[in-house]
């Protein structure tokens, strides 16, 4: 039974809706403070679990250094890094000026924590998601001294377990061992660059000084270099460690360590100021040797694993050809190769083309320390006319299927610009094949090419080999590509091994297998792809196997199938100004070759360090030193093996034309031997019509005979007639006498001497082979000719008839004279009263 009014009802209602939305709102706040208790046990739990499973870290693990093992291709071990070059600290002995800088830069809160930061790992990932990516880490010296120990900084194993593992150890030592004992722990197992490790053996090879000696900017700089030893190498790179180093200052001071004053006055000295010649007495006979590979190792295995081969105590196996290594080492430092000077550089790079594996690498000569400047894969100058079969004539073939007889004129040109372009000769050629232009490395027809194609589809071809050209501060390229472009001598090489397998680009490589000190094996694959079509591979080869021994005269190698590309680069003229070189004088900046064979290929480059210093310029031999690198490196690599061609793929066709004709053209039955030339073709794209523009067979006249009528005085001549609608072309000493179809002419002859005759047939614009006769009139044979005459003409009443109807003699009366064998054609172009004919 229901009581009371409806309005009463109603606002019974009303009260008792509130009520209701706060039980549903106790239950939710309930709910996740439930959900957030259950996850609190469950992240114990788990860490718990994982931390039951954490390794055993020891004393030993903690004072010692975790060494990487670096392996050649057949396995054998060729280098252990690790701190076999180290001094270590006592407690104690740490200056206050590097505590500071250090726990500046890497751990302000270090003496606050107990072996995990949760203020730095909040902060830290505050500053990663308002950057977007990670930027910062939330590691505490003790957490990095737990990896350096015992863990991998692998990137993939940087899980949640192995994180629990580490805080959990970092936990435990932040009980065993003081805060000072842990620094000092830390600081002694840095690495800094240049094979060394350790605070105190850095600041005795850099600044040649005890440790307990150094000042403020040597602090900061010993702080910064850890992060990313290679990178702040003060010595490979003092301007990236002097911002390094002033970064560590600037922090300090932000954080009151440092005042204003000591501020700027340690920024003011230069790091190169700061470092003394390092002593190098720890290196081993193949350390010099082995750098420049190291250091492309090093890079590798940072890109791909974001590992650190001189910290993380990995076994590295590298594609390294090690006797070979060692003999590219030794050709560009023992006098092999004749540098005329230790100030001249090189840097060389050898792949194995089927499988894009660095054998060889070499980044610089005449240096005596680890670690150095690798120019192999950080050299930034420019590749000279090794480009053009990348960025112009490559391109042409692959997109618009241009032959190796494509006509191309070297002549006067420009740029789009209106810039002009020369040739390296300031000469032009003319009508030229493609396969003459590039061959002979000419400037103008490279342009064209390049023009024909287009700056995007060029562009499009590069990219696929993994060259990225930069104008303008953007990815493209610009008309003077066609003749130059930046790339480093493993791109370079690894372009050309794309080249000689046919296409197929293999992207160079070091490491084939790394073991991390956690167990884990990383196997790493070739990247593979199609660059260009084989048949454009094989048009380039088959051009660029013209170039050694005839433009590249010290890249020859006998018996050998091999083939390259040279290129060199131009001062300006301001350029040639500055360094006061006269402009008869030959001077170039850099010297390239880039050569390969069916197995090989090889770029190196010679030049000087800065090529506007006076003196530090190439002269044309000094260019040629690339050829003779690659000469001695391709005869070691080469010496046990059977060389073998290439082999023609069934997308190309070889041809017969006739040359400098556009549209392309089979030779004509009189297209002279000079102008004939075998050239290849993608497949369909071959000519079919026939050029006419030295004519078609004419056949040679018959019966040709001619004799010296005594009684007359003449010359008598006769021949067989012709079918055809041409006439008979009768020239005597090189003047024509007679043109028409008759078969008969007398010539008076009263002069003693040679007579030449010579008899062709024309028909249109085509001429027959030339019979020729020479008779020789001597006086004697004049005077007794007279005395015979009128017997001759009293005993007989036989005439012959002139072609002009004209009463003639016969030419039975006397012997004709012996027909000689008939001549070449001529060019109907030339003038009938030319002697030549």
């Amino acid at each position: 039974m229901v009581t009371g009014s409806r309005v009463e009802r109603k606002k019974y209602q009303k009260r008792k809706r509130p009520n209701r939305g706060r039980k549903w709102f106790k239950r939710i706040i309930i709910t996740i403070i439930a959900l957030a208790f259950i996850c609190v046990l469950g992240g114990a739990g788990l860490f718990g679990y994982y931390a039951m499973n954490a390794p055993d870290i020891s004393a030993e693990d903690l004072r010692g250094q975790v060494s990487s093992k670096i392996f050649d291709k057949d396995g054998e071990l060729i280098k252990e890094l690790g701190g076999q070059n180290r001094d270590l600290m006592a407690v104690g002995e740490v200056p206050q000026v590097l505590k500071e800088a250090v726990l500046a830069i890497e751990d302000a809160r270090f003496y606050q924590h107990h072996g995990v930061d949760p203020i730095r790992i909040v902060g830290a990932l505050v500053a990663n998601l308002r950057a977007g990516e990670i930027e910062q880490g939330g590691s505490t010296i003790t957490q990095q001294l737990v990896k350096l120990s015992v863990f991998s900084t692998d990137f993939q194993d940087q899980t949640i377990e192995r994180k629990a593992q580490e805080a959990w150890l970092s936990l435990q030592i932040e009980q065993e061992y003081s805060k000072d004992e842990i620094l000092t722990l830390y600081l002694n197992k840095l690495f800094y660059s240049n094979n060394v490790y350790g605070a105190k053996t850095a600041s005795k090879h850099f600044f040649g000084k005890p440790l307990a000696e150094i000042n403020l900017g040597e602090a900061a700089l010993l702080a910064g270099i850890p992060q990313a030893p290679s990178e702040y190498d003060p010595y490979s790179h003092p301007e990236i460690a002097q911002e390094r180093r002033d970064l560590v200052l600037d922090v300090m001071y932000e954080r009151d360590l440092i005042n204003e004053q000591e501020l700027s006055q340690a920024k003011a000295i230069q790091v190169e100021d700061m470092l003394v010649p390092l002593n190098e007495t720890g290196i081993q006979a193949n350390d010099l040797a082995i750098d420049a590979y190291l250091d492309v190792v090093a890079q590798e295995v940072q890109d791909k694993l974001n590992l650190n081969i001189y910290t993380d105590g990995l076994e590295v196996y590298t594609n390294m050809d090690f006797a070979a290594q060692k003999h590219l080492y030794n050709i560009v430092n023992d006098g092999t190769v004749p540098f005329p000077n230790d100030q001249m550089q090189t840097a060389s790079s050898v792949i194995d083309v089927n499988t894009g594996h660095l054998i060889a690498v070499i980044g610089g000569r005449k240096q005596e320390v680890t670690m150095g400047l690798n120019r192999a894969n950080t050299l930034n100058r420019s590749v000279g006319s090794t480009m053009k079969p990348l960025s112009a004539y490559g391109p042409a073939i692959e997109y618009l299927n241009f032959s190796t007889g494509t006509l191309v004129k070297d002549e006067p040109y420009e740029y789009s610009s209106g810039d002009p372009i020369e040739n390296y000769d300031y000469a032009f050629k003319g009508d030229q094949t493609l396969r003459e232009a590039l061959a002979g490395s000419r400037n103008i027809p490279a342009l064209k090419m390049l023009q024909a194609v287009g700056l995007d589809n060029a562009y499009a071809f590069l990219q696929k080999m993994d060259i990225h050209i930069l104008n303008n501060n953007q990815r493209e390229l610009v008309e003077a590509n066609a003749i130059g472009g930046e790339m480093t001598p493993i791109q370079l090489s690894a372009a050309y091994a794309t080249i000689a397998n046919y296409g197929t680009y293999n992207k160079p490589s070091a490491v084939r297998q790394v073991i991390t000190s956690a167990g884990t094996v990383e196997d790493f694959q070739t990247e593979s792809r199609e660059a260009m079509k084989d048949s454009t591979a094989y048009m380039l080869i088959d051009i660029l196997k013209g170039v050694p021994g005839n433009f590249a005269s010290r890249s020859d190698i006998e018996g050998l199938h091999h083939a390259g590309k040279t290129g060199t680069t131009n001062y300006t003229e301001d350029q040639l100004a500055q360094l006061d070189i006269d402009a008869s004088t030959y001077a170039a900046p850099d010297g390239w070759y880039a050569g390969m064979t069916p197995q090989y290929a090889i770029a190196s480059w010679v030049g000087y360090d800065n090529p506007l210093e006076p003196g530090h310029y190439l002269s044309l031999a000094d260019t040629a030193l690339s050829q003779d690198i690659y000469r001695e490196m391709m005869t070691f690599l080469t010496r046990n093996a059977t060389s073998h061609d290439w082999q023609q793929p069934s997308s190309v066709v070889e041809v017969e034309i006739e040359k400098y004709t556009d549209p392309i053209m089979l030779p004509g039955p009189r297209t002279p031997e000079n102008l004939r030339s075998n050239e290849l073709f993608v497949k369909g794209q071959e000519p079919t019509e026939i050029s006419m523009t030295f004519g078609q067979d004419v056949p040679a006249p018959t019966g040709f005979n001619a004799y010296y009528d005594a009684a007359s005085h003449s010359i008598v001549m006769s021949w067989n007639p012709m079918s055809g609608s041409g006439h008979f072309e009768l020239s005597v000493n090189g003047s024509i006498i007679y043109t028409g179809p008759g078969t008969s002419f007398v010539m008076p002859a009263e002069d003693i001497g040679t007579y030449t005759l010579r008899l062709s047939y024309v028909e249109g614009n085509n001429r027959s082979d030339t019979m020729v006769i020479t008779l020789t009139l001597t006086e004697e044979l004049s005077s007794s000719s007279e005395e015979s005459s009128e017997d001759e003409e009293d005993s007989s009443d036989e005439s012959a008839t002139n072609p002009d109807g004209t009463p003639g003699d016969d030419p039975a009366l006397n012997p004709p004279a012996e027909q000689q064998p008939g001549e070449t054609p001529t060019d109907p172009n030339t003038s009938p009263t030319d002697p030549s004919l």
